[in-house]
């Protein structure tokens, strides 16, 4: 089994119209966040794993606490195809630029 590295991309338009749904927002976005997913942009985050066999792991624990509503999609891009990612228009985030492709950091 090859070792390499790959970011787990969650994308969702989760409704917000009523106060249970911006709930069921709140528990998943927390959710993400709990379980080493950092934004990228609104509605996307990313979690870098060492391998898909790792991030089918992360996929099962967001099944978890998925709202009923709205879209979820979950793609594994490998660290390479993450590096070829042009930036048309505004910056790398502060966090992408000191995390980058780190598991860990120590400031």
């Amino acid at each position: 089994m090859s070792y390499e590295k790959m970011r787990v991309f969650c994308m969702f338009d989760l409704p917000v119209d009523t106060p249970e749904k911006r709930r069921a927002y709140r528990i998943f976005r927390k959710g993400l966040i709990e379980n080493g997913f950092t934004m990228i942009q609104y509605s996307v985050y990313q979690r870098i794993v060492p391998n898909r066999r790792s991030g089918k792991k992360y996929e099962e624990i967001i099944k978890k606490f998925i709202p009923s509503n709205g879209d979820v999609r979950i793609i594994y891009i490998s660290e390479k195809q993450y590096n070829d990612m042009k930036i048309l228009v505004g910056s790398k985030s502060k966090q992408e630029e000191i995390v980058g492709s780190n598991k860990m950091v120590v400031i």
